[in-house]
């Protein structure tokens, strides 16, 4: 059987049927890019009555928003010691209730707004990859629970199994608080509310310049020019040079994912009984999760070549060769889809939002962003009606959001990177 390098999502969501309309001359809100942060930022703002236009260089939804593993992690990029040495106990503290309360505004917009995207509050699996690797989870355990009064569990094989079947990993820590989606059906279902609530969306309107003018912004793209009073940057991991001061505070790293054929009940209740998301403790961390017809979704960062169907065809290769080595009953399965997206990671490797060349912006979520992404484009909706940040919002906006030296267009010294994380997996 033929692998598609179409995303497994594409194929398993209804399509989205965006109507044709003339590009506005004048909006309230220019919005750039239509995935999680644009499109929640459009159905904030267009329920507070702005004009509101998203203009997406493709179509609705085609980058990481429907490319992603649909896993909706708890916590941030960061551990917690990592989390309170760079923000002081209190401010982490801070950060960390958002990010869990993040994952409980989601879930009430996809009721609020009957979006059918499969959501489930089912918990993660962190795998510890080494002996060593037992240790930080144990640390991290320990730390949640004195510092953010959070509770997981940390099991030792043999118990592990009960949660993931297989022999690769040396423990695990369970967290109850996370969850998974359908990434593409969640997109068009927001896709879908912005459009009821009134927001303009524009497929195939690639933005070319935007520049300030004397009421605002005049933005150029490939089928007219767009005047609008305020702009919003929501290109994360796909940010060009349309955006300069962004682009250079972002590097962009391809994120690569294979899709199964549906397994058999019997395999599929024996490598993930408990159908939590899980992923491993490497650098170069594997991810993975069931579907609901029981294909395994296995992810990672296979190269660090930018996404391209090379880059997929060398990474699906990678990827099927770990999930082997991880789940060797699996090693014969059929691999149907293979596809890549584009993260977007800062230095400081955690999300920003706030203000670049007077145009707003929210990006960095580096793989974590279903829920993120979402808060962050109605936080930016909030401050643009005039409204102040909450707490964490405004943590991250005083953050120090630092250039890459030298990056240029290209994160030239990403190979580089690739093999030191390599290295550091090989020797535990």
């Amino acid at each position: 059987m033929s692998c598609s390098e179409r995303p497994y999502w594409w194929d398993s969501a209804p399509e989205l049927c965006v109507p044709a309309t003339p590009l506005p001359s004048r909006v309230d809100v220019a919005i750039v890019g239509g995935g999680y942060t644009g499109l929640s930022a459009a159905l904030a703002l267009a329920r507070r009555g702005a004009r509101v236009a998203v203009l997406e260089r493709h179509a609705i939804g085609w980058g990481a928003s429907s490319r992603t593993g649909g896993q909706i992690i708890t916590g941030l990029t960061l551990d917690a010691d990592e989390l309170i040495a760079r923000y002081g106990l209190e401010r982490a503290r801070v950060l960390f209730a958002w990010s869990l309360r993040v994952i409980d505004a989601l879930d009430e917009l996809t009721v609020a707004e009957q979006i059918d995207c499969e959501l489930t509050r089912c918990g993660h699996i962190a795998a510890a990859a080494a002996p060593a690797h037992v240790r930080l989870l144990a640390r991290e355990h320990e730390q949640v629970a004195r510092h953010f009064s959070y509770e997981t569990t940390l099991l030792a094989p043999p118990e592990s199994r009960a949660e993931l079947g297989s022999d690769a990993f040396h423990g695990v820590l369970v967290d109850p608080g996370s969850a998974r989606l359908h990434p593409a059906k969640y997109v068009r279902g927001l896709a879908c509310a912005a459009l009821r609530a009134g927001a303009g969306l524009h497929e195939q309107t690639a933005v070319t310049e935007a520049r300030p003018d004397a009421s605002g912004f005049q933005l150029d793209t490939n089928r007219g020019r767009v005047h609008a009073d305020l702009v919003l940057i929501a290109t994360n991991g796909y940010t060009d040079d349309m955006a300069p001061a962004l682009q250079h505070r972002l590097v962009r790293v391809g994120s690569y994912l294979i899709a199964t054929a549906p397994l058999p009940r019997d395999v599929a209740d024996r490598i993930l009984p408990t159908r939590r998301v899980a992923y491993d403790s490497k650098f170069l961390l594997h991810y993975f999760s069931l579907t609901p017809d029981r294909r395994l979704i296995f992810g990672g960062r296979a190269t660090f070549s930018a996404a391209s169907a090379r880059a997929v065809a060398v990474s699906a290769r990678r990827l099927r060769r770990d999930m082997g080595r991880i789940f060797p009953e699996l090693a014969g399965v059929p691999v149907e889809h293979a596809w890549g997206g584009q993260v977007a990671i800062a230095r400081d490797r955690m999300p920003h939002v706030g203000r670049l060349g007077g145009m707003y912006f929210a990006a960095g979520y580096a793989g974590h962003g279903v829920a993120i992404a979402t808060a962050l484009g109605a936080a930016v909706a909030r401050m643009m009606s005039g409204e102040s940040p909450d707490a964490a919002v405004g943590i991250m906006m005083d953050a120090p959001f630092r250039p890459y030296p030298m990056l240029g267009t290209q994160a030239w010294f990403l190979p580089a990177v690739g093999i030191w994380y390599k290295a550091r997996d090989l020797v535990g």
